[in-house]
């Protein structure tokens, strides 16, 4: 045998080997990766008895994520800013029992659009992440809207 025979005989057997390891790598990233999915997220909230201050609140009259129970509140932390004609304040959505999601919300008042974000949370609400694009009721028949994605991240 020579030397180019030799070669072929050992490395050639680990290609597959290299590709499964690479296979393999990639497909944890991928299974990690879809633990965190983003699912779309509809919520209608009322804010009826809001006035202007911190800590007021809405209460959410709809949604499509179970752990966000009708009746829940979210908490709007520090007061609007007038001045500017916008809400950003530190939010807590609170379902009771402990179950609550921190976040920030900015809503200007002028259009009624804005966006909330939500970074983590207790209880149910453990890992929890949301970006969410806020609207206006369409009447005073009707209520705000959130709309958009959330998902949960594994707790270690």
């Amino acid at each position: 045998m020579n030397l180019k025979t030799l070669t072929r005989i050992f490395v050639l057997p680990l290609v597959p080997i290299g590709a499964l390891t690479l296979a393999l790598s990639t497909g944890a990233a991928s299974l990690s990766a879809s633990g965190e999915r983003s699912r779309p997220l509809h919520v209608t909230k009322e804010c009826a008895g809001a006035t202007v201050g911190a800590w007021e609140y809405c209460t959410i009259t709809s949604s499509n994520l179970g752990r966000i129970k009708v009746g829940s509140r979210v908490y709007y932390v520090d007061p609007p800013n007038l001045a500017l004609g916008l809400q950003d304040s530190a939010v807590v959505l609170d379902a009771g029992g402990g179950n609550r999601a921190v976040g920030r919300c900015t809503v200007d008042y002028a259009t009624g659009l804005g966006l909330c974000t939500f970074s983590d949370g207790t209880g149910r609400f453990a890992g929890f992440n949301a970006r969410i694009n806020v609207t206006p009721p369409a009447d005073e028949k009707d209520d705000w809207h959130w709309e958009g994605t959330y998902s949960f991240s594994p707790i270690d």
